[in-house]
């Protein structure tokens, strides 16, 4: 079994909410965790439940999304497990540049090649490995059942995972992503640090791309939101991009844009119910 330390739990909305640490191989550092399991996972013996995993974005960790987002009340109510990894690798053994655009807070959900970055910035192996297998092996999740979505940082990370990992997700949408980090200042400074300057190697990473390459249509749709008053909207998100590589590839994108909503999480909180309800939908159980 895959081992895991709960660190703290608390009950909220017909649920535990967990804090977990484990090793991961992948960042060689111990990950913090956190993990809402509803009190109807717990009780059905028929299947394992659903399991969305939320990635965070820039100057995030483990408990962002878990304190400020309001999922579980909704996430309790369907019988989903929602998962909250950290943003990067912690610790003095891994490397940092104290911005806030790059290293500690700042993984941009890739595996690195580059030095300093290169032996514990593995953050897409840690989501696609190393994080499913302590969850599964720990938690009542089922292995056929995952959905991913995020925020700005974490909205590339989703849609980029999905699109390389279609085998490991069944849905998948985002707040605010960064539609194309080969052409936001910063995902072109992350990029550059974290697989050098051969553009090439960006190009798994930059979900326009993908979407544009059709990439995204294993998912029957994708579901964004975006804030209007978001001030990151025109100089590092550029949500057209997806919209027209979704056209480009005939995938169905449901991009919704909303007045005086700004990237925080109080617009995460104002939508986020229609996201696990969207998510629930396409992971609902079939015998």
């Amino acid at each position: 079994m895959y081992s895991v330390d709960f660190v703290a739990q608390h009950r909220l909305y017909d649920g535990i909410l967990y804090f977990i640490r484990h090793d991961s191989p992948a960042t060689q550092t111990p990950m913090s965790v956190s993990v809402f399991v509803p009190d109807v996972a717990e009780k059905r013996t028929d299947a394992p439940f659903a399991t969305l995993y939320w990635l965070s974005g820039l100057t995030c960790n483990a408990s962002n999304f878990t304190e400020k987002a309001g999922a579980y009340r909704k996430a309790a109510e369907l019988g989903l497990v929602i998962v909250a990894p950290d943003t990067s690798p912690r610790g003095a053994v891994a490397a940092d540049d104290n911005t806030g655009e790059l290293g500690q807070g700042a993984g941009f959900y890739v595996d690195a090649t580059q030095a300093p970055w290169k032996p514990n910035y593995q953050m897409e192996t840690y989501i696609t490995h190393d994080l499913i297998e302590a969850i599964e092996a720990n938690f009542p999740s089922d292995p056929k059942r995952r959905g991913i979505f995020g925020h700005s940082m974490g909205g590339h990370g989703a849609l980029t995972l999905a699109m390389n990992h279609p085998h490991l997700y069944r849905s998948v949408s985002a707040f605010s992503p960064i539609a194309s980090s080969s052409r936001a200042p910063w995902g072109q400074k992350a990029l550059a640090a974290y697989l050098g300057q051969d553009h090439t190697a960006w190009e798994p990473y930059d979900a326009a791309l993908l979407l544009s390459q059709g990439k995204g249509l294993p998912f029957d749709t994708i579901l964004i939101d975006q804030g209007l008053s978001d001030p990151y909207l025109e100089t590092q998100l550029m949500p057209d991009l997806l919209e027209q590589a979704a056209a480009t590839a005939g995938q169905k994108l449901m991009m919704r844009y909303h007045e005086g909503y700004d990237h925080s999480y109080y617009f995460i909180q104002s939508f986020i119910d229609d996201h696990i309800a969207f998510h629930a939908e396409r992971l609902a159980y079939t015998k």
